[in-house]
Parts: C-alpha cells; sequence; structure tokens
C-alpha cells in the first residue's frame, strides 16, 4: 500500500514539473555581441539586455567554444580575456539564465566570432628555459627580423618591449625575467602571440657501476620547492628502448658484453607549476664485446669432421668388404650335401699324383783287421 502511494506521488509530481515547464517561457538571449581589442593579446566582449528585460532580471554564460568546461557565470554585461592567443579566430558563446547559474531556465546560445587583428605566423618549438635569474624565451622561426613584446597573462598590464633580443641561424628569442608572461611576436609577415612551456636543463646523468648493476643517479636545477620526477630510456646492445620513471637514483642490471646508451629528462610532480626538462644528449656507458667463438667454431667444424670421417669409413669398407666380409655359405646347405653324398664312393677322375723314385745308393762294408787299427792309432 505503502508503494503504491509514492508511485502515485511520484507520477503526479512529474506530471506538474511537465506543465510547469510546458507553461513556462525560456528567457530570450542577449543581444547586440560586440568586441574590442584592448591589445594584440586582450579582447573585450559586450552584449545588451535581452529584449523586455530589465539589468538584474537575468545573469548571464559565456563560453570560448572548443573549451566547454571553462564556462564562466555573469551578472554583468561583458568578459575581458587578458590572453587570447594562439589562433587567427575564436569564437564566443553567450546566452541568459533565470535564476541561479544552476538553473536550466535558460536562452539559446548566441555565437560571436572574433578574428585576430593581424595576420597569424605560426613559430615552431615556443619554449622558455627557465634559469635562477631568468629565462630564456625562443623558438625556431625563418621570419626575420622581429619585436618582441610581453606581458603577465592574468592581468591587464601593458606591454613590455624585450631589451635582450638574440638571433640566431636556428633560434630567436629574448632573455626575460618574469615567469608567467604572454609573448607578442611582429615580423614583416604578421605576428604570433603565445604562452611559451617552461622548461629547464636537462639533468646530468651520473652512472656508477655495483657489482651486477649500475646506480643512476641525477644532478639537476632546483626551482623552489618543487618535487621531481626523473624518466631515464637507454638501449642495451642495440636492443629496443626501456623507459623507467622514479623520483630518485635507480639501478638496472647491468650485461658487461654490452654497450648502454642513455638519455634522460626531469619534470616537476603534479603540485608544482608544469616545468620539464628536454631529453638530455645520449651518454653511452660500456662496449658491445664481440661473442664468443667457440661454440660457433664446434657447431661447424664438428659435424664436417664427423661426415669426412663417415664418408672415408665407408669408401674403405666398399673397396675391403670381401675381406672384412667374406662370404659364409649357408650351414643349411652344408648339411643337406653331407646327407646326400657321406655313403657314396667318391669316384676321382684325372691322374693321381704318383711320387718320383729316389736313388737308393749301395752300401759297401769293408772289414777291417783288428790289428791294422791298433797299429795305426798307436
Amino acid at each position: 500500500m505503502t508503494s503504491t502511494r509514492e508511485l502515485y506521488a511520484f507520477l503526479t509530481f512529474t506530471a506538474m514539473m511537465m506543465v510547469y515547464h510546458c507553461k513556462a517561457d525560456f528567457p530570450p538571449p542577449p543581444t547586440g555581441l560586440t568586441f574590442k581589442w584592448l591589445d594584440p593579446l586582450a579582447v573585450n566582449v559586450s552584449w545588451q539586455n535581452p529584449s523586455g528585460l530589465q539589468d538584474g532580471a537575468v545573469i548571464y554564460k559565456i563560453q570560448l567554444k572548443g573549451f566547454e568546461q571553462t564556462v564562466k557565470c555573469l551578472s554583468k554585461k561583458y568578459l575581458i580575456n587578458s590572453s587570447l592567443i594562439g589562433s587567427d579566430h575564436w569564437t564566443y558563446q553567450v546566452w541568459t539564465v533565470v535564476g541561479n547559474c544552476l538553473s536550466t531556465n535558460e536562452s539559446k546560445k548566441v555565437d560571436i566570432t572574433i578574428n585576430s587583428p593581424k595576420t597569424q605566423v605560426k613559430l615552431k618549438d615556443t619554449k622558455c628555459i627557465i634559469y635562477t635569474e631568468g629565462m630564456n624565451c625562443s623558438w625556431k622561426s625563418t621570419n626575420k627580423p622581429f619585436n618582441l613584446s610581453y606581458r603577465t597573462c592574468e592581468h591587464l598590464k601593458p606591454l613590455r618591449v624585450c631589451d635582450r633580443p638574440y638571433s640566431s641561424a636556428e633560434r630567436s628569442g629574448c632573455y626575460l625575467k618574469d615567469n608567467d608572461v604572454c609573448i607578442l611576436v611582429e615580423t614583416e609577415a604578421g605576428w604570433s602571440t603565445f604562452k611559451p612551456r617552461f622548461v629547464i636543463h636537462p639533468p646530468k646523468l651520473i652512472i656508477k657501476e655495483e657489482n651486477d648493476y649500475l646506480t643512476l643517479k641525477w644532478k639537476h636545477q632546483s626551482i623552489g620547492k618543487c618535487k621531481w620526477n626523473f624518466r631515464v630510456c637507454y638501449t642495451r646492445c642495440n636492443k629496443s628502448e626501456i623507459c623507467i620513471q622514479s623520483e630518485g637514483p635507480s639501478k638496472i642490471p647491468y650485461d658487461k658484453d654490452c654497450l648502454y646508451e642513455f638519455r634522460s629528462r626531469t619534470e616537476t610532480k603534479s603540485y608544482c607549476s608544469n616545468v620539464t626538462s628536454d631529453f638530455s644528449d645520449v651518454v653511452k656507458y660500456g662496449s658491445n664485446k664481440p661473442p664468443d667463438q667457440t661454440l660457433m667454431v664446434v657447431a661447424i667444424v664438428v659435424p664436417i669432421i664427423l661426415s669426412v670421417c663417415i664418408i672415408l669409413s665407408c669408401y674403405c669398407f666398399r673397396k675391403h668388404s670381401s675381406i672384412l666380409c667374406p662370404i659364409i655359405p649357408d650351414p643349411s646347405a652344408i648339411f643337406k650335401e653331407i646327407m646326400i653324398n657321406g655313403n657314396k664312393d667318391h669316384k676321382t677322375t684325372g691322374n693321381l699324383y704318383t711320387p718320383v723314385p729316389e736313388p737308393i745308393e749301395s752300401c759297401k762294408v769293408t772289414a777291417v783287421a783288428q790289428n791294422s787299427d791298433l797299429e795305426q792309432i798307436s
């Protein structure tokens, strides 16, 4: 019974809300949208009251198209963006809301497109290298000469001109002392506005061999009290690259027969400003030693020797097969022949061998008188 009452109450409330929204009129959108550039980095977007409404009757929402997560709720009828950079046009959307910023009773959105006052020139690899005494902001560009102006991004202050510009074959830039800056670079082809990424010099990698491991340590530039993460990527014996990340010294297995190639970088942790370094130059450790050829030699030479020996053995066996393997008569055939021919007289054919008679000499015995012999002896 209770569940039936709750269901009835829910359906009644839903029906009432639907009727309320059907009867309610959505507020009209703002009118008279316009913009004005305050300097090359800042623009003021403004609008008028919606038709038939007075000041204070509604509030306004505004967002930069493509950045829907940055919706701003305002009671005033203008918005100043002090760091409109990095493009040649932007589109803002403005609409009115009845009630508070969370209300869904709102008007349709009205667009206004803002074009850059001058032609935008794309600069490559813009960055600011931070030092203890300042920073070096530079970029890659073929558009020379140039003029550089800057100011802080969050506050609408007058632009300041760079007093320490430089230009080289690869990069152009300026030495600055402020940290959070938006930069304007003017050339003959046009201008470019950007907020550079902040970097520090790559850390110095220290490698120490300990038994079967390599201990990796870093020396780097400190900025405030920020903690750092270190990232090192290495290859061994020209194999695929391996990357590891740590907050302090690291150990990796060491193969003494391999050449190791290291490159490293550092970056601040999430609770500090986003500052990173580029990867360092490659640091080499160890050398690629030639592999042991003993097993290879054994694997090649031994089969060859065995093959030659087998071939020679086969040749000798075939040549002297009559000696090594004489033909042995079948014992059953011998036994059978004995049984068949054993009781028969063997007939001889041909002449038998007759020995040649030997000559016999006659023996003549002569009697000798005993006295004559004795006389001769005496």
